[in-house]
């Protein structure tokens, strides 16, 4: 019965250095990290793309609204116009009238 003693080989070659296990050199780079650093690295990099889709939705809402903005002045700008056409045609408080008339109008179908 042999018991192997830890520092002598068995094989008889005590001249030689003690072996190591061996390494894999070409270990990736995520399999060399531990994982509470690629889970961290991970939640960093979510947080960093939830920050950059609010940024990114803010950015849409305020083009929207200014999209809105001129829209409506656009909207305006026609109503005028063509109000001013039909006072050139037509009697002033006619015109007047049929502008009361357009917003009552307008006033319910918003209800």
């Amino acid at each position: 019965m042999t018991t192997t003693i830890p520092g002598i080989r068995k094989s008889g070659k005590q001249w030689k250095p003690p072996s190591k296990p061996s390494r894999r050199t070409q270990i990736s780079a995520s399999l060399k990290t531990s994982w509470s650093q690629r889970s961290a690295l991970r939640e960093k990099l979510a947080q960093i793309k939830s920050h950059e889709l609010r940024l990114h939705t803010e950015k849409l809402a305020e083009k929207e609204r200014r999209v809105g903005i001129i829209k409506e002045r656009r909207a305006q700008a026609a109503e005028k116009e063509r109000f001013a056409l039909l006072e050139a045609k037509m009697h002033k408080k006619k015109v007047e009238r049929m502008r009361k008339k357009e917003k009552r109008n307008k006033m319910l179908k918003e209800r």
